[in-house]
């Protein structure tokens, strides 16, 4: 088997011989001629595996190396790659071609690319050969989180209980791995002054959100909060989701009488004519409700009634009429009950009383006057009973601090004097003495009080008379106990 590749030229020594033993001597070349029986062989020689899908276009992913052992055009070759990749076959130098990248790489489009790279000869005919490249595209944190709902809506009704499940946000990432990975959180805000985090909550994993609190139709109706889903990219992306919250009322509260007035309030009494027909309008009850909807219709009702054939009240205007003409043989006074309904389910009601005094004036009324005159003479009695213990305590306490002095003064010589040594008090002025001596007494009288703590009482001993001639009036008398008789009076 010639094989051109192998050897192209052969060398043949032919010897020619005749019958006379003469001979001759020829070397013989064969050239092998090439025909092209060898494909093109490819080789890979060095490639970047996985790639960024971040790469620009034109970055170089690869080099390959074409051979082909044939000779002249059977060993021209041609190199191209399929036309629905971002990559093509640049040549380089001889028999050598760069693989690069012709546009923007996505891996959340593609990740993983099978390039086939096909060489053909020139040869007649020509012969080809392919080679596939594996290409594998690295992610990058290039994606947000993406709700699959532009926004959310959560249907709540009052009363409910904490911690209830309200709805559940979701957002996909189509990152790979952590950068794929969603947590979800509320964003700061208030509700109504209070932070959003004391109303809602929100699971990090799942986006299920949940009530915190009881919620109050009556309060607020209905409130919005931001949910944020982020990755775990670096750095990380993030989207956000409005989440509206409405608030169902359920009949709660019960209707609220306006008019009339607290129920025992006998001054709240609407007066008939006493030549009021049947239709006429009496009074009116007024009321509202709290709650909305069907839970707010009122209705009207009369429970009891002193005559029940004589008012009437409208079922949903609580205006209350005559249902006859009024009549002599009426009684004045007339009570009456109503219910005031709404039309929840429950249905809750109120009720109050209404008195109603068929007459022209008040005057006609002694009741009614009586009934003022008391509440009048209550309150007088009151004020004169607030009057009363005001004074007693006054004099219970001026009592109190006159005996309070009393006793103090009787204590006060007991604590500075001790024993029954009698000390002078003071010097009292001679009041009781005629100087010229033509009264009733003869002499000027010095006196001393002398004060013993043996006993409750204190006594005043007058001492012996002395010229007036021989002691001036401004003068005190000074001598011992033993030189004159004392004359003692208890005092008290």
């Amino acid at each position: 088997m010639i094989d051109f590749e192998d050897r192209r030229s052969f060398e043949i020594n032919v010897q020619a011989k005749d019958g006379l033993g003469l001979t001759s001597y020829a070397k013989v070349i064969i050239d092998v001629t090439d025909i092209n029986d060898n494909a093109p062989v490819i080789y890979l020689k060095s490639l970047t595996n996985p790639i960024p899908e971040n790469v620009s276009p034109g970055t170089e992913v690869g080099i390959i190396n074409v051979q082909d052992r044939d000779s002249e055009n059977n060993r021209q070759v041609r190199c191209s790659i399929q036309q629905n990749v971002p990559f093509k076959l640049v040549p380089s130098i001889k028999n050598y071609y760069s693989l690069v990248t012709t546009g923007q790489l996505d891996r959340e489009l593609v990740s993983d690319y099978n390039i086939t790279i096909t060489a053909t000869d020139e040869g007649s005919p020509p012969l080809s050969s392919s080679k596939t490249v594996q290409l594998s595209v690295a992610d990058i944190n290039d994606n947000p989180p993406v709700f699959e709902e532009q926004s959310y809506s959560a249907y709540v009704t009052e009363n409910n209980k904490p911690g209830s499940t309200l709805c559940s946000v979701s957002a996909r990432d189509p990152d790979w791995r952590q950068n794929g990975t969603v947590i979800y959180s509320l964003l700061p805000g208030e509700v109504n002054g209070a932070p959003v985090s004391s109303y809602l909550s929100v699971n990090g994993d799942t986006g299920v959100i949940h009530a915190v609190r009881s919620f109050d139709y009556e309060q607020f109706r209905s409130f919005k909060v931001h949910v944020m889903a982020r990755d775990n990219g670096s750095p990380p992306l993030s989207s956000n989701v409005t989440v509206s919250v409405f608030i169902s009322d359920v009949n709660d509260n019960s209707p609220r009488i306006l008019y009339p007035g607290p129920e025992g309030n006998l001054f709240m009494t609407e007066l008939v004519p006493k030549a009021a027909h049947g239709g006429s309008l009496v009074s009116k009850v007024i009321a509202v409700d709290a709650d909305s909807g069907q839970n707010a219709w009122l209705s009207y009702h009369i429970v009891k009634s002193s005559d029940p054939g004589l008012f009437s009240i409208g079922l949903h205007s609580g205006e209350i009429r005559t249902q006859r003409d009024i009549s002599e043989s009426d009684s004045m006074k007339q009570n009456l009950i109503v219910s005031v309904k709404d039309n929840g389910q429950p249905s809750l009601s109120a009720t109050c009383s209404m008195y109603l005094l068929i007459s022209d004036n008040l005057a006609e009324v002694p009741e009614l006057k009586d009934i003022s005159y008391d509440e009048k003479n209550s309150k007088l009695t009151s004020y004169l009973i607030i009057a009363l213990v005001s004074v007693s305590t006054f004099f219970l306490t001026f009592i109190i601090i006159i005996l309070g002095v009393r006793f103090c003064r009787r204590r006060k010589p007991r604590l500075l004097f001790d024993g029954a040594v009698a000390i002078p008090s003071a010097y009292l002025p001679p009041n009781y003495a005629d100087v010229d001596g033509t009264g009733t007494l003869r002499s000027t009288y010095n006196y001393d009080a002398y004060l013993t703590t043996g006993s409750r009482t204190s006594d005043f001993k007058f001492v012996t008379s002395y010229n007036d001639n021989t002691l001036p009036a401004d003068q005190t008398l000074r001598k011992s106990p033993s030189d004159f008789n004392p004359l003692c009076f208890p005092f008290s």
